[in-house]
Formats: C-alpha cells, sequence, structure tokens
C-alpha cells in the first residue's frame, strides 16, 4: 500500500512538472477567477462587509480547486489510462484497481493541498486579508471531509470505467462544486445533507470568523463523520458495480 501510494504521488508531481506549462495554465486560470471576485467585491460590494466578503471568497475559491482536483481527476485520470490501453494493466495489478484508484486520490489530494496552500497565500497577499489558521481544528475537519471526496472521486472513477468519456458531465460537476463551495449553510440548511458541504462550512467558520474548536458541538461532529461515511460507502459501492460490469463486459481493454 504504501508503495503503490508513493509511486501515485511520484506520478502526480512528475506530471505536473513535466506539463509544467499546463500546471501554470490551472493554476492561473483559478488566480485569474478570484481577481475576478476580488475586483467585483471591491468596486461594486458593501464597503461594510468587503472585509469578510473577501475572506469568504478567498476559502471558496480555494475549495473549489480542492474539489475539482480531487474529483475530477479520477474521471480524467481513468479515461487517459483507458485512452494509453494501460488501464487493464492496472486491474491486473496485485493491489486492484479500487487500491490503486484510492492511492491515486490520496496522492492527487496531497500534491494539490501544497499548491492550494500557496493559491492561500497568495490570493490573501492580493487581497490584504488573512485568514485564521487553527491547525489542529483544520486537521479535524479536513480529514473527514477528503473521506468524502474521496467517495465522490469513486463515483467518478466508477463512471469512467463503464462509460469512457464523461467530460460533459465533469464541465457540469465544475458549477455542482462551484456551489458547495460557495454557499453557506445558513442560506440553504438542507445542503449539509450534500457531500463535503459541512466541512466546508465548519473550515469557513474557523479560517473567516475564527472560530475554535469549542464553537462546535457534538450534532456538527456527527454530521461530518456521518456524511463522510455515508459518501465513502456510497462512491466504494458505486465503483464495485462499475468495476464488475465493465469487467464482465470486457471494458477494461479497449477504449
Amino acid at each position: 500500500m504504501l508503495t503503490v501510494l508513493e509511486a501515485n504521488v511520484r506520478k502526480v508531481v512528475i506530471e505536473l512538472m513535466r506539463y509544467l506549462p499546463n500546471t501554470i495554465s490551472l493554476i492561473a486560470t483559478f488566480y485569474i477567477i478570484f481577481l475576478a471576485m476580488f475586483l467585483g467585491i471591491s468596486v461594486i460590494g458593501d464597503p461594510a462587509s468587503a472585509d469578510a466578503n473577501l475572506r469568504f471568497a478567498i476559502v471558496g475559491n480555494a475549495f473549489w480547486f480542492l474539489l475539482l482536483v480531487g474529483v475530477s481527476s479520477m474521471g480524467w485520470e481513468l479515461t487517459t489510462e483507458a485512452t494509453r490501453g494501460t488501464l487493464e494493466q492496472l486491474a491486473m495489478s496485485p493491489v486492484g484497481l479500487r487500491t490503486i484508484v484510492l492511492t491515486r486520490m490520496l496522492g492527487t489530494l496531497a500534491v494539490h493541498l501544497v499548491i492550494t496552500v500557496g493559491m492561500l497565500l497568495l490570493t490573501m497577499l492580493t487581497a490584504g486579508q488573512w485568514l485564521r489558521f487553527d491547525l489542529p481544528l483544520l486537521a479535524a475537519v479536513l480529514a473527514p471531509t477528503f473521506v468524502a471526496v474521496i467517495g465522490l472521486g469513486y463515483m467518478v472513477a466508477g463512471l469512467a470505467l463503464v462509460f469512457k468519456q464523461i467530460s460533459a458531465l465533469l464541465q457540469i460537476l465544475q458549477f455542482v462544486f462551484l456551489g458547495f463551495a460557495f454557499v453557506p449553510l445558513a442560506m440553504l440548511p438542507w445542503l449539509e445533507l450534500a457531500p463535503v458541504v459541512k466541512g466546508v462550512d465548519m473550515v469557513r467558520h474557523a479560517l473567516v470568523d475564527g472560530a475554535t474548536l469549542a464553537a462546535f458541538g457534538p450534532r456538527d461532529w456527527v454530521s461530518l463523520l456521518l456524511n463522510a461515511a455515508v459518501y465513502l460507502l456510497l462512491g466504494l459501492l458505486a465503483f464495485t458495480v462499475a468495476e464488475r460490469r465493465a469487467t464482465a463486459r470486457g471494458l477494461l481493454g479497449q477504449y
């Protein structure tokens, strides 16, 4: 498991460095989107709430980036493996395709989390607004939140195994994740049932409002952990069904 994880982390880093113009374009795109938000809030928004809105935008943009790369990348990854003709080889690995997908997602999230930290520093410097980092609280909230992200990644990976081309769906997911990252639960409480939204909301309160561990009650933690467990199980179930269907129909060895 550790060997496979190390190999996949190395693969993610190598591809980011090898295709550096694409990596720079990806980061630049999200930075430009933030600049558009920054200008909109500064020029059009209410000056009295501009600082809070800017901090809100910084956190939302960072989470949107993480959700996109953490979930959508699995669809692109398996589609790419299928076009290269290497998907069947991965499925024949002793550790199994499910483990390879998991380690690929972990590697992608770990590497892009480092990039996100850099983006956060750049956007905070640009906006002149500084978030409050409570590292123990962030670690406690982000861990189950990323578990839910992995569950979503398994769902997308399962669809890619069976249907191969899911680029249109991934484009739609960009807007879904935009809502997950930016819509606060105070406005739409029922979104607590959606994946990762509870975790994003708790992190937002910690970074923007300076909330501490004491600010969250047992209900918050139960909701966060239950959400992570449910979506991870749903993701594993969806991927297992998709993998069996792809194997039975001989879809792993052809594109």
